[in-house]
């Protein structure tokens, strides 16, 4: 029997990003959203927000987790990790 791999990465990774995109600009309407797949249910995420002003690093980390947290919830996620975010003011 083969082995099956979770989250592999491929086109469902890109639909996976756009829903992320989409609830974190939702969560954070000035958003500007970069996200890329790092493999296997893993993606990099840069967000540049006005919102973050006057926030904490971990508030402003905490703010966009906030909007993905579905998607990283059960038991077999389509996001399994954020190997970097990055959040930043414009």
């Amino acid at each position: 029997m083969a082995l099956q791999i979770l989250n592999a990465p491929g086109s469902d990774a890109r639909g996976t990003a756009d829903q992320m995109r989409e609830r974190i600009a939702q969560a954070i309407p000035d958003a500007v959203i970069e996200i890329e797949p790092a493999g296997s249910g893993h993606f990099e995420i840069s967000v540049t927000a006005n919102a973050f002003d006057g926030k904490s690093r971990v508030q402003q980390q905490q703010m966009v987790y906030g909007a993905i947290a579905d998607l990283m919830a059960g038991a077999a996620p389509p996001v399994h990790a954020v190997d970097r975010l990055q959040c930043l003011l414009p």
